[in-house]
């Protein structure tokens, strides 16, 4: 599958497949495209928690408030940001706005990956941050800002409706 029919083809999972696991093969290619993924000044902040352990899964279901999917899946990543990698560099500004931003597009290589290996993800935000540090037991300078499920979705979907690049660009000059 090429990155334009992924981008396409890229939606939701909230529902996955109790009876396939995720080969570990394929946790390394997601996680090695994540790592792919550009960084102010190339620093790379991203750290990654790859969670098989059903009762770390609840936990971390738990803290994303209640969104019970995230335990049922075979597999979740917790995607952090390493916020001393980007103090010593950018000060203030790397530690608030680079990490997320790098993290982020780590994400997004993350997800086109598990679509174009036939697997769904769901970019889960909404968690408690400290809850979550606490069940993988972080330490302090490890920021959780992503829990990726991952996992044979249990049903097909298909990409929401999204808006016309038309509609949200302003084009000057």
């Amino acid at each position: 599958m090429d990155v334009f029919e992924a981008m396409e083809k890229r939606h939701s999972v909230r529902s996955f497949d109790p009876s396939r696991d995720v080969p570990p093969e394929m946790v390394e290619e997601i996680l090695r495209c994540a790592c792919l993924a550009p960084s102010a000044g190339n620093v790379q902040p991203w750290r990654f928690v790859v969670v098989r352990d059903r009762r770390v899964k609840e936990g971390l279901a738990a803290a994303a408030l209640g969104q019970s999917f995230v335990a049922q899946a075979p597999v979740v990543i917790v995607v952090c940001a390493d916020l001393e990698a980007h103090a010593s560099s950018y000060g203030r500004r790397g530690v608030e706005l680079y990490s997320i931003q790098d993290t982020a597009a780590a994400v997004q290589n993350m997800l086109l990956a598990a679509t174009a290996l036939g697997l769904g993800t769901c970019w889960v935000g909404a968690f408690r941050e400290e809850e979550a540090a606490r069940c993988l037991g972080l330490p302090e300078r490890l920021r959780p800002l992503a829990i990726i499920p991952l996992g044979y979705a249990a049903s097909s979907g298909s990409q929401p409706r999204k808006m016309s690049a038309s509609r949200v660009t302003t084009y000057l000059g």
